[in-house]
């Protein structure tokens, strides 16, 4: 029978891909702070593992990190064959959806065959809890007259990163549908910005930024000279695309109630749920712009661009099913998003590279373990 959580987690360990990552460290914060035990997979394409150090330092912690990637069944195998793993929270991706138009196959084979394999694995090893990060590009372009999208809105994505992740909710479904008590619950989630309020992390993309905020924080910054709108021409309030912008920090809580949650499912037999994580309010791109100079009192120069392909005008979430299921709101609004991701910037200058004073050693708490089970490292 599996166990419920009440109260406290015990201990209980779960199992985090993509952990590494912008998401995925403040999840990785939150669980740590619920009681559970962590261990982080991460193939380090797009993070580092200094946000776990970190995490480690302001948790008073230890995270069990393994540097591999799902497309190597083998090193899944020697992950799971170490201890139990409770549940385990699934972000590990590509996740641009631009550069998806462009490298379709590398997304197909990353996000689907990679949860392929993780699947597979679980499956093998008797772990039937899993929260799967998925997204609103799943819906593609709203249909007319909608405000929020809710779950039930058709999906129709408008890139192959959406196809992709569209493809794992099915597989995930199917799966669940056939082997009981696997329980899914898939976050179709909107636009994360922001960053833990001690500056100690916050989104730093390898290779560039692919999202709004970090763009604009470099033009702050002074690493770019000023900001491209892409898209002038939408049809909403501004001609600037409009979005559901979510805390990071809320965003993170909300896994940890969607854990629960697949507990409970799976306790109960097993079965899936979708549920949108977002604010239910939308933010234009120039309102954003405005937000951060009124929270900075710094200017950020704008320049109108092309339309970037596979975007939409506009996505807003219908956060009701995770006010009902789950218990779950967000509480943060626009200004502590810019707040907290200006103070990440500006502690952080080089992102993760900012060297950070410490008056103990975080890597004490970041266990390094390699792929081969007889072997131990200690970052």
């Amino acid at each position: 029978m599996p166990v419920t959580v009440q109260g406290g987690a015990d201990k209980l360990h779960v199992l985090v891909t993509g952990g590494a990552g912008y998401i995925g460290s403040h999840t990785v914060l939150e669980l740590l702070q619920s009681g559970y035990k962590v261990s982080v997979i991460d193939n380090l394409s797009n993070s580092t593992e200094e946000s776990l150090r970190r995490v480690s330092q302001l948790t008073s912690s230890k995270v069990h990190f393994y540097e591999g990637d799902l497309l190597d069944c083998a090193f899944l195998e020697s992950v799971f064959a170490r201890q139990p793993i409770w549940a385990v929270i699934h972000f590990a991706a590509l996740k641009s959806a631009p550069e998806s138009v462009h490298k379709p196959l590398d997304y197909y084979r990353v996000n689907v065959a990679g949860t392929i394999n993780l699947l597979t694995t679980m499956s093998r090893h008797g772990v039937h809890r899993l929260v799967f990060s998925s997204t609103a590009a799943v819906y593609g372009t709203p249909e007319m007259n909608t405000t929020l999208i809710p779950e039930t809105h058709a999906t129709s994505p408008a890139n192959p990163y959406g196809r992709s992740k569209l493809m794992v909710e099915n597989i995930i479904r199917d799966m669940c549908e056939a082997h009981k008590p696997l329980a899914g619950v898939i976050l179709r989630y909107f636009n994360p910005v922001g960053a833990h309020e001690s500056g100690m992390i916050g989104e730093d993309p390898k290779g560039g930024p692919g999202n709004l905020m970090p763009f604009v924080l470099q033009v702050m910054t002074g690493e770019r000279s000023h900001l491209e709108i892409t898209g002038v021409d939408w049809p909403t309030c501004d001609g600037s695309g409009v979005r559901d912008f979510i805390h990071v920090v809320d965003l993170a809580r909300g896994h940890v109630e969607a854990l629960r949650h697949a507990n409970v499912l799976s306790c109960e037999g097993g079965a899936w749920d979708i549920i949108n994580m977002g604010t239910g309010c939308g933010t234009s791109v120039l309102q954003m712009v405005n937000a951060m100079e009124k929270s900075t009192g710094l200017s950020i120069p704008v320049r109108n661009a092309p339309r970037r392909d596979g975007d939409v005008a506009e996505v807003v979430a219908d956060p009701a099913r995770a006010h009902e299921v789950l218990r779950w709101k967000a509480i943060m609004n626009l200004e502590d998003m810019c707040r907290d991701a200006w103070t990440w910037r500006l502690q952080n200058p080089q992102g993760y590279d900012t060297a950070q004073s410490s008056s103990e050693d975080p890597s004490k708490r970041l266990i390094r373990r390699s792929s081969n089970k007889n072997k131990n490292l200690h970052a």
